[in-house]
């Protein structure tokens, strides 16, 4: 599987602008962020959906009960066929999640703590399992060590399940997200875009920019 990396948000005017760099492969919604993005949740997926066509866009479900939220995930599956349903790791929903599987809807199981509830995901057959990092360090866990614990999981018994690295603070969380062999990783627009800046890349551009202008030529070759 190539490494993929998500936009972790429901902005449209930002997906827009790094949908342009060729760098982004899917996006991560959730109810806080639908909710950020104002409007009309299901046209706001609707237009990332067409944004990002060849694209995966996971869209959580908001219901509680099991059979409700089975209703709820068939209904969000049929907006479009690049949508992951999300769906807490939940003892209660762990039926729903295993029939939904055989029926082939596409899932992005959400809030996954444990290698056990990694596991036990990973033998239902699911698309992928989003560990959550920065919320394992908000409990003083090592979070990165639970990401390599299931990258071993899944690679040591040949599960299909795909390791989607969320809940990534900064680029520290970035870096070892990456390093722990996780598929994809889905990243806030502020972490990608200090990723993506260095300030000895900006020096090194000035250093150069200055040389050239000594030559005093102003077009090349």
């Amino acid at each position: 599987m190539v490494m993929k990396i998500f936009l972790d948000t429901a902005d449209v005017k930002q997906i827009e602008k790094w949908k342009d760099t060729g760098l982004i492969d899917g996006v991560t919604t959730n109810p806080t962020h639908l909710s950020k993005a104002k409007g009309n949740p299901r046209k706001t997926v609707l237009e990332i959906c067409k944004l990002l066509p060849k694209g995966e866009i996971s869209v959580e479900v908001t219901e509680k009960k099991p059979d409700a939220v089975y209703k709820q995930a068939k209904a969000i599956a049929k907006l479009s066929k690049n949508i992951l349903v999300k769906i807490p790791c939940h003892r209660d929903y762990y039926p729903i999640i295993a029939k939904l599987a055989k029926e082939r809807v596409k899932m992005n199981i959400t809030l996954v703590f444990t290698l056990i509830q990694g596991l036990m995901m990973c033998k239902l057959g699911v698309d992928y399992i989003s560990p959550f990092v920065g919320r394992w360090d908000d409990i003083d866990v090592d979070g990165v060590d639970v990401l390599y614990q299931l990258r071993h999981m899944i690679d040591e018994y040949g599960f299909e399940t795909g390791l989607l690295a969320a809940s990534i603070r900064g680029v520290r969380h970035f870096n070892e997200a990456i390093m722990a062999g996780s598929d994809v990783v889905t990243v806030p627009i502020s972490v990608l875009e200090k990723s993506t800046d260095h300030l000895l890349t900006d020096q090194g551009i000035e250093k150069f920019d200055a040389d050239w202008k000594k030559l005093g030529i102003r077009t090349f070759p």
